[in-house]
């Protein structure tokens, strides 16, 4: 027995030596294997430049502000007479005072930015329309007559001239396209008519459509305060360039929510240069109806691809009708570009030049078809 207790105790002895040195010098084998969490230090692998914002906007203001002007507009609208004014009980009560309709002076109030020494101010449509009478105040409280040059319904644009201005301050215009979502812009204007204001934000979006607010569509989204007023004022970065005209908002309650729409700069620009040296802007135009491509017109055609539109009409006499376009097909590419919706259509052949000739492709009764159609020149709206 006594050979046996030493045996056992000289196995115990070595096994508790072997752990402590696979403990000491091997301690992975014994520890229990865990995912390892890998962190990218900021300080180690910045993502990009970082860049400090001015403390101040005040110089960007100071450049682009004597730019910015309020609009005051008035027009004499008709008052409907009292639709109990025919009543024979009514009249023996009132006599004919509330019989005879009269007319009241309608105001208005709104903004805009002065592009060119020569007095030309770019704003808003739906600011001066049917104005009988505009007036111009600008920063240094000069108030002058100012005249409509031409506007644009489609894209909510006019352009006015201030007449005997003499010498008159200018924005300086930047670009849009460059525009990234994050980049620091400022609104200026005349919200509610309590004089020129400045509110800050971001580009929250751009190439914003399909909201509804005017035909041709492509908004800068700033979540820059504009509100009733704002309309037509200028919308610039932070070296006070102009980069867009604030024209609306989305909002229930007549405030702003922090979601309001400006046109690109480029865009405005290039709608004033054609009112100014054509008297109008000049879009293409086919001739067609078109609708959106459903679930259920895609299946009924058999389309795996619900990209496209649907020919839902086509006039008479029109580019489109003579060049041989028929209800039922389906467009898919506009000179070479995919047609994804109705507003892709529209896009396209707005931006082809009258006696242009468009390419088309589509598909008509299951078979592809190719089309190219004249295009003519977009019937003013009226």
């Amino acid at each position: 027995m006594t050979k046996v207790s030493r045996f056992f105790l000289q196995v115990v002895v070595a096994g508790v030596i072997a752990a402590a040195v696979v403990v000491v010098f091997f301690p992975e084998i014994v520890r229990e294997t865990r995912p390892v969490v890998e962190v990218r230090q900021g300080n180690d692998a910045p993502v990009g430049p970082r860049l400090e914002g001015p403390v101040s906007y005040a110089d960007a203001v100071g450049h682009a502000a004597p730019a910015v002007v309020n609009i005051h507009t008035r027009k004499t609208v008709a008052e409907q007479s009292h639709p109990f004014a025919d009543d024979p009980l009514f009249r023996r009560f009132f006599g004919d005072r509330f019989g005879t309709p009269g007319q009241r002076t309608q105001t208005s109030l709104g903004s805009g930015v002065i592009f060119s020494p020569q007095g030309y101010v770019l704003t808003n449509h739906h600011v001066i329309r049917d104005a009988e009478e505009i007036e111009v105040m600008l920063a240094d409280e000069r108030s002058l007559h100012a005249r409509i040059v031409g506007t644009d319904p489609d894209t909510d644009l006019a352009v006015l001239r201030i007449e005997n201005g003499g010498e008159l301050p200018t924005i300086t215009v930047g670009g849009s396209a460059g525009l990234r979502v994050g980049d620091v812009v400022l609104a200026i204007g005349n919200p509610f008519g309590v004089g020129q204001t400045v509110t800050q934000g971001i580009v929250s979006a751009t190439g914003r459509s399909r909201l509804g607010i005017n035909t041709y569509e492509d908004f800068i989204q700033t979540d820059a305060a504009i509100n009733p007023g704002n309309s037509g004022g200028a919308l610039i970065n932070a070296h006070g360039e102009l980069v867009g005209i604030n024209t609306a908002i989305f909002t229930r309650s007549g405030g702003s929510h922090g979601i309001g729409f400006a046109i690109p700069v480029d865009l405005a620009r290039d709608v004033m240069t054609q009112i100014i040296e054509q008297g109008q802007v000049v879009r293409g135009w086919l001739g067609i109806e078109v609708q959106e491509i459903t679930p259920q017109l895609a299946e009924s055609f058999g389309l795996s691809d619900r990209r496209g539109v649907l020919i839902a009409g086509v006039l008479r006499d029109s580019p489109a009708g003579r060049a041989g376009m028929q209800p039922g097909d389906i467009i898919t590419h506009i000179g070479g570009d995919r047609v994804n919706d109705a507003q892709d259509a529209l896009n396209f052949i707005a931006r082809a030049r009258p006696g242009d000739t468009l390419p088309m492709q589509g598909i008509r009764d299951g078979e592809t078809i190719e089309i190219r159609s004249d295009v003519g020149k977009r019937p003013a709206r009226r």
